[in-house]
């Protein structure tokens, strides 16, 4: 993400400051250097392209209110990024605070070393491993998004779902477990001498 639409702003720190700046140029260059790539994020977290628009748009709402806590204009990035994936997570929060979970899914436990898993995962493109990730319930789709997918530890997802370590570590596994099934349905299987 190093061009701008705009020649007006040559860096990413100048960019940022502007918005600082309520500029309202600055703003919609820079909304649009991420709508793109983060829609993408939302999209992993929501069921509907409408909810994932929906957090997107309250995402850059809250980025645009506290664009002045930000000290480190070249952080800028990362600070999106993490902006916009708790947004999906408080948004996770209100949708899913009265549902409850139903899964026609067996939750037999398959054992796996880490290799089988991630020998079965490099088989798919990543178009179709993120199809059967949004098929999963909310709270494993959601888990695993944050541990596979943005590389958050089960700590961290504990501390952003309010949930124990625990707790957060068997939604993943349950939400693994569902994810193999559903691979090996599309014949994708792991094997002994893996």
């Amino acid at each position: 993400m190093k061009f701008f639409t705009s020649n007006k702003y040559k860096d990413l720190t100048q960019l940022v400051r502007a918005c600082q700046k309520h500029d309202p140029a600055a703003q919609t260059v820079f909304y649009d250097r991420y709508k793109s790539k983060l829609t993408g994020v939302c999209l992993r977290y929501a069921k509907t392209r409408a909810e994932a628009d929906d957090i997107f748009q309250e995402a850059f709402i809250r980025i645009f209110n506290h664009i002045n806590d930000l000290k480190e204009p070249e952080a800028a990035d990362s600070w999106v990024k993490v902006t916009v994936i708790r947004t999906a997570i408080n948004y996770y929060h209100r949708t899913t605070k009265e549902q409850e979970l139903h899964s026609s899914l067996d939750y037999t436990e398959l054992q796996l070393d880490s290799g089988d898993y991630e020998k079965m995962m490099d088989q798919l493109n990543v178009e179709e491993l993120l199809s059967m990730i949004n098929e999963l319930p909310d709270k494993y789709r959601t888990v695993i998004n944050l541990h596979l997918i943005d590389g958050y530890t089960h700590v961290e997802i504990g501390e952003m779902l309010t949930m124990s370590v625990a707790t957060a570590r068997s939604q993943f596994m349950r939400g693994r477990n569902m994810l193999l099934k559903k691979l090996e349905k599309k014949g994708i299987v792991h094997h002994e001498n893996f």
